[in-house]
């Protein structure tokens, strides 16, 4: 990063959801100094991952008593989108760490939760996942004691500049899933620098092999004699990563706007027929940037209204039943449709107001457009889209799956 640092430790910890976001929207704006050049670039984002860990956001949902943040999801999707403002793949790597810290609580023991979340807050360790379950590219064998990991995932977001890995894989002869979180600098992990997409171009989610990696029967997330227990909560993996998505999505979409709206009013000219000096008067000007203004702030609203609901689950996560977490999981596909669509229009849509000239790569305004693209291809939106219409019309609540 070219950026100027900041000596975070000399700046008092935030104890407010509002001190957090503020935080991050400090961040946000040394990400953003340097966003162009580091998107054409391409490196791997080591100095921004420290950011995200000497500004202390890396621990916002860990435990007060370990130095963390004590803060909900509502806060953490709201910093996630200030994140991607500036850097759609920062705010990615972000979100996604938040999810990985939080999996300990969704699917863990008690003992596992507190090992892991005093661990990971008191030394702001950093998460990636190598899991990708449409694949089933990874054995676990049992060995006694321990289980041994290989394999090789095709996406593995994250975690070349992780300090902790989630590993997943299915059990040998059965079609059990088994989560553990390892060092990322075991023996047996290899990042492949294998990540060339269009966009989000900063995520590491390039491939891992995964050679004989072994790990402790008693670290399998939520196993008990070699039996894991199912609860309702550990379905919330789907709709929580999904709302990172939404977030992710929103503050890229804002960040074009934003990025577009200094555009227009330090360069766009007016066009030489409109009959107006300068582009912020041309009345298709006001309205293009009102239309996408007005969408954006609405589906932010959906979204943070969404997140209050499911706090309901967070705060009781044992009592949870099938169909609160099902109504739950069709706000969440509802928000996520209303997301991409709004997502998409907004990045593409700044061209009309800006200009040919916009279009310089210089100016990087294309960046919000192909990491949008990219991202929201992860899975299907006319899935998201049909599960809110079964719902409305059959008042089936959707399975949980891997995407559902």
């Amino acid at each position: 990063m070219t950026t100027t640092e900041t000596d975070w430790s000399k700046t008092e910890t935030p104890t407010t959801a509002e001190g957090w976001v503020s935080r991050a929207a400090e961040v946000s704006a040394l990400l953003a100094v340097d966003a162009v050049t580091r998107d054409k670039e391409g490196k791997t984002p080591y100095a921004e991952v420290r950011l995200l860990k000497d500004s202390g956001l890396v621990t916002l949902l860990g435990p007060t008593e370990h130095g963390g943040g004590g803060q909900e999801w509502p806060t953490a999707y709201r910093v996630v989108r200030e994140i991607a403002a500036a850097d759609g793949s920062i705010g990615q790597l972000l979100g996604y760490h938040y999810l990985w810290f939080w999996a300990a609580r969704l699917v863990g023991t008690p003992e596992q939760i507190t090992a892991v979340e005093e661990l990971a807050t008191t030394n702001r360790l950093f998460f990636g996942g190598a899991v990708n379950p449409r694949d089933s590219d990874v054995t676990i064998t049992d060995e006694g004691d321990t289980i041994v990991y290989n394999g090789r995932k095709s996406f593995s977001t994250g975690s070349r500049v992780s300090d902790l890995t989630v590993l997943e894989g299915v059990l040998e002869g059965t079609d059990k899933h088994v989560f553990a979180i390892v060092p990322s600098d075991i023996p047996g992990l290899t990042f492949h620098d294998d990540w060339d997409n269009i966009g989000q171009r900063l995520t590491e989610s390039g491939g891992v092999t995964i050679d004989g990696v072994r790990v402790d029967w008693a670290s399998a997330a939520g196993y008990v004699d070699k039996t894991f227990t199912p609860r309702v909560y550990n379905t919330l993996n789907v709709p929580t990563i999904q709302l990172v998505f939404v977030n992710f999505y929103l503050g890229i979409a804002r960040g074009a706007l934003e990025t577009a709206r200094t555009y227009t009013r330090e360069k766009s000219r007016s066009w030489l027929h409109g009959g107006y000096e300068r582009a912020v008067d041309e009345p298709y000007v006001l309205d293009v940037y009102g239309d996408l203004t007005s969408k954006l702030w609405a589906v932010e609203a959906l979204a943070d209204r969404v997140a209050e609901e499911a706090l309901v689950i967070h705060r009781a996560p044992d009592r949870v039943t099938e169909r609160e977490r099902g109504e739950h999981e069709v706000r969440v596909a509802a928000v996520k449709a209303r997301a991409t669509d709004v997502a998409l229009e907004i990045t593409a849509g700044v061209f009309e107001v800006t200009g040919a000239r916009a279009t310089a790569s210089s100016e990087g305004l294309d960046r919000f457009w192909r990491n949008v693209r990219t991202h929201t291809l992860h899975d299907p939106v006319a899935y998201k889209r049909r599960e809110v219409g079964v719902f409305v019309l059959r008042d089936e609540i959707p399975e949980p799956t891997w995407y559902s």
